[in-house]
């Protein structure tokens, strides 16, 4: 049974700066509470419903990690999700270095001011499929432990790293290292069409505005996806971030 301390510390995970207070972060669905006992994250609490226990008997569970044997009702009361899978973790924010340096053989994704969980969480997804390590966001970027990021990345953040900086003097430390920048607008070189290194940054802008006037400077090259629509009334103006995200991943990785 959980006790109203408990209840009050997993609502109050939910919210950036107390996870930025304590260092955790919620974690939850079967599959993503695996992946995470089942990496070298540490997973402190394991919230079970009393049905599913003999689905992590077989799991090797970390020394620390302690096991709350609770009841559907309770994990609905401090579960982010509408309809609560069988398990809830909290994990441990892993410590890293605070900044990114820039490796001039590898490929990284540029994130500025990504608002959308929904988004940030398959973009992380899209990159861990095309094995980018790594994405650069912008200070003002959704938080990467926000439970619907963790939820739509399906613990892909397992395999990605990411970083939360100044992009603009991010990509002076690219300028400076000579590596490209290939930044995503409406009207661009056809990504399709268009002859690409297998290193290099691309720079996703925000899911309205696209990426900043103070940032086009830093672009080597400005590539876009062409619609391939007829022009008629109503015709969709733009795709959605991480859809194009994982466009030009692939066309990269080609």
């Amino acid at each position: 049974m959980l006790s109203l301390k408990e209840k009050k510390r997993l609502n109050l995970l939910k919210q950036k700066k107390y996870r930025q207070k304590y260092g955790f972060f919620i974690a939850e669905g079967d599959k993503i509470v695996k992946d995470f006992l089942r990496s070298d994250w540490e997973v402190h609490d394991l919230f079970v419903v009393k049905d599913w226990t003999a689905n992590i008997q077989g799991e090797e569970l970390q020394k620390n990690t302690r096991v709350h044997i609770i009841d559907r009702d309770e994990l609905k009361k401090v579960s982010s999700l509408t309809t609560p899978h069988n398990v809830l973790a909290v994990v441990k924010i892993p410590e890293r270095k605070t900044h990114f340096t820039p490796d001039p053989e590898k490929l990284v994704l540029m994130l500025d001011e990504i608002k959308d969980p929904g988004n940030l969480g398959t973009i992380i997804r899209t990159a861990s499929w095309f094995g980018i390590h790594d994405i650069l966001c912008s200070t003002n970027s959704v938080d990467v432990f926000n439970p619907k990021v963790i939820q739509s990345s399906m613990s892909a953040l397992i395999h990605v790293r990411v970083w939360y900086q100044d992009l603009k003097k991010s990509l002076e430390q690219f300028k400076e290292a000579d590596i490209p920048v290939y930044g995503t607008f409406l009207s661009g070189e056809n990504i399709y069409e268009a002859t690409l290194r297998s290193n290099g940054v691309i720079l996703m802008g925000n899911e309205s505005r696209g990426i900043a006037a103070e940032l086009e400077p830093y672009i080597s090259r400005k590539i876009t996806i062409p619609a391939f629509l007829q022009p008629k009334r109503g015709t969709i103006e733009s795709l959605n971030v991480a859809t194009a995200t994982g466009i030009i991943c692939a066309e990269f990785r080609k």
